[in-house]
C-alpha cells in the first residue's frame, strides 16, 4: 500500500491527497507487540491473488482505532497472549477487486478453503461481500489471538475469511473451548470500544470511529 489516499463522502467526488492523512497511522508503530499477516498483500486469501491497493504488508488504521488496539494488546499480554492482525484499512479499490473476482464464476480455485458451502455468485447477496467496506473508513480491523511462545492461533473453529455460518459469532456448532476463545477476543475488543460483526468472529470496528461516512482509497 502506498501513502497515497483519496477520501470520498457519499455523493461527493473523491478528494485526492498526495500524502497519508495524519489521522492514519502504521499500526506496527503504535502496537509494536502485535504480529501481522496481511493476507491481501499476497495470494493467501479468498481471491487467490494479491489484492489491488495492497502494495506493502502494512496495516494502517485511524489513530483512535490504533490507540484502542494498543489497549487490547496490553490486556492480551496480561493473559500471555498476542494479537495477530490480518487486515485494517482497506482501499476502496480493493473492494472493487473483490467485486471483479466475484463476477468471474469460472474461477473457483479457492472455493474449498473459503466458501465451501456457498455459491460464489451469492457472496454479495448473502452479505459476505459488500460494494462498500467499513474497512475503507480506516477504523475496522480483522484479527485473532495467538500464544506467543508457540505462535499458534487460538482455536476459533474456522480460519480467517471463511465465508459461511460457521464463522458467525453465534454459531452453535463450535466446541466449548472455541466459543470461549471467541468470547475472549470479543470481550477484549469490546472493552476497548470496538463492536463486532455477527457474520465474522474476527471483524471489529471502533464504535466511535472518526470517519463514519468517509471511504478512502
Amino acid at each position: 500500500m502506498t501513502d497515497i489516499f483519496s477520501g470520498a463522502r457519499e455523493g461527493l467526488r473523491p478528494l485526492s491527497l498526495t500524502e497519508r492523512p495524519d489521522d492514519f497511522v502504521n499500526v506496527a508503530e503504535v502496537v509494536p507487540e502485535a504480529r501481522f499477516d496481511i493476507r491481501y498483500f499476497g495470494a493467501d486469501n479468498f481471491v487467490g491473488a494479491p489484492i489491488d491497493g495492497y502494495e506493502a504488508p502494512i496495516c494502517y488504521l485511524t489513530r483512535p482505532a490504533a490507540q484502542a488496539l494498543a489497549q487490547v494488546a496490553a490486556e492480551a499480554a496480561r493473559r500471555e497472549l498476542e494479537l495477530l492482525v490480518f487486515d485494517g484499512y482497506r482501499p476502496a479499490r480493493a473492494v472493487t477487486h473483490f467485486a471483479r473476482w466475484a463476477a468471474e464464476p469460472s474461477d473457483q480455485r479457492t472455493k474449498a478453503l473459503y466458501y465451501p458451502d456457498i455459491e460464489k455468485a451469492d457472496l454479495f447477496a448473502q452479505g459476505y461481500l459488500a460494494a462498500r467496506s467499513g474497512h475503507s473508513r480506516g477504523s475496522t480491523v480483522d484479527l485473532t489471538l495467538l500464544e506467543p511462545h508457540s505462535g499458534r492461533e487460538l482455536d476459533m473453529s474456522t480460519p480467517f475469511d471463511l465465508f459461511g455460518p460457521a464463522s458467525w459469532t453465534d454459531c452453535d456448532h463450535v466446541s466449548r473451548v472455541q466459543r470461549a476463545n471467541r468470547e475472549l477476543l470479543a470481550g477484549l475488543m469490546g472493552a476497548a470500544g470496538f463492536v463486532g460483526f455477527h457474520m465474522e468472529w474476527w471483524h471489529f470496528t471502533l464504535a466511535d470511529e472518526p470517519f463514519p461516512d468517509t471511504y478512502f482509497d
